[in-house]
């Protein structure tokens, strides 16, 4: 039997789209990109050719315009998240937003507003939390094997301070690597233990040489009972996204936590009662399941995994971390 496959636009040609989301929806057997936009319609042209789109449009009205779209995915630079998540809304578009959502939590309430208003669904793209590994982890966390959580350990940094006119140097824009890559430990500290922080503390360097962006930040939230999440991220440093989850009987260490690839880094191991195992998990693409938990929720109106809600929620805490970070304080939640 032959499945009816959601038709996805891709508003404009950023990397993430062409490098990883575009190759995840061919994978997908529920879903297909079916147009791409530009305001460089050459550029938009391009794309479609070298990546199998059928349709290449030269600016976004014209994909929205577009009645045989179901779902756009948004990977525009983060103040233009706002504006964009709201037009495809008003076109009737389900729509597939990068992380961070938005600029503040005020502007994800109104994204998350307009959707509702609209009868559409917004989801944030944090891709690596559809992978199964997580619910494993929770799992392990869940039956006690390690214990009480005390501390989870987390960084994502990679060196790009030498690149001329990124984007990500833009302080209008939502530059920065609190933006960029801190959500990522922050969202998934929340996602572990399952609750929101009361309090965060954040120490940035903002660069001269880029924008004044912070290039680098170190953080602290704290939780109820007295957990927390320790993290570092930035744009000026070694590449490396690790994650430790640390409890009274054992400790839970992801190598890479927030990517995998095909030679299997997604494994991860688990120490408790004096051994150490590794724990295999499947090579699956993360990217292809985020859009098919989308498309599944829009089809069947299962219930979003992560709706507007959880965005709004990393958003009120990135929102403390960068103003912790302005003014070297402690700023409670």
């Amino acid at each position: 039997m032959t499945v009816k496959k959601l038709k996805w636009g891709i508003l404009g040609c950023a990397g993430i789209a062409k490098r990883a989301v575009i190759p995840g929806l061919h994978l997908s057997n529920i879903n297909e990109a079916a147009a791409i936009a530009s305001r460089n319609e050459d550029n938009a042209k391009r794309t479609a050719e070298e990546l199998n789109i059928p349709t290449a449009y030269g600016s976004y009205e014209a994909l929205l315009a577009d009645d045989s779209i179901d779902v756009v995915y948004i990977p525009l630079p983060n103040h233009l998240h706002r504006e964009w998540t709201i037009r495809a809304a008003e076109a009737g578009k389900h729509i597939l937003c990068e992380k961070p959502l938005a600029l503040t939590e005020k502007e994800a309430a109104e994204m998350a507003d307009a959707c509702a208003k609209a009868g559409v669904l917004l989801s944030e793209a944090f891709m690596y939390r559809y992978h199964p590994r997580y619910e494993t982890m929770k799992e392990i966390i869940a039956s006690g094997e390690i214990g009480d959580i005390r501390g989870i350990r987390s960084a994502f940094t990679f060196n790009s301070a030498g690149s001329k006119g990124n984007v990500r140097f833009r302080k209008d824009w939502g530059g920065g690597s609190l933006y960029d890559v801190g959500c990522y430990p922050i969202n998934a500290a929340r996602l572990l233990l399952g609750k929101e922080p009361e309090a965060v503390t954040v120490q940035a360097l903002f660069s001269p040489e880029h924008g004044d962006v912070d290039m680098m930040a170190s953080g602290l939230l704290e939780f109820e009972g007295g957990a927390s999440l320790t993290f570092d991220c930035g744009m000026w440093a070694a590449f490396r996204n690790p994650l430790e989850v640390v409890g009274t009987e054992g400790i839970i260490e992801v190598p890479s936590a927030y990517l995998t690839n095909e030679q299997g880094s997604g494994n991860f191991f688990v120490s408790a009662n004096g051994k150490r195992r590794e724990i295999e998990v499947p090579h699956v693409n993360a990217y292809t399941l985020q859009a098919d938990h989308l498309a599944r929720a829009i089809i069947d109106g299962s219930p979003l995994q992560f709706g507007p809600d959880d965005a709004m929620n990393n958003m009120k805490v990135l929102d403390a971390c960068l103003l912790s970070a302005h003014e070297r304080a402690r700023i409670t939640l």
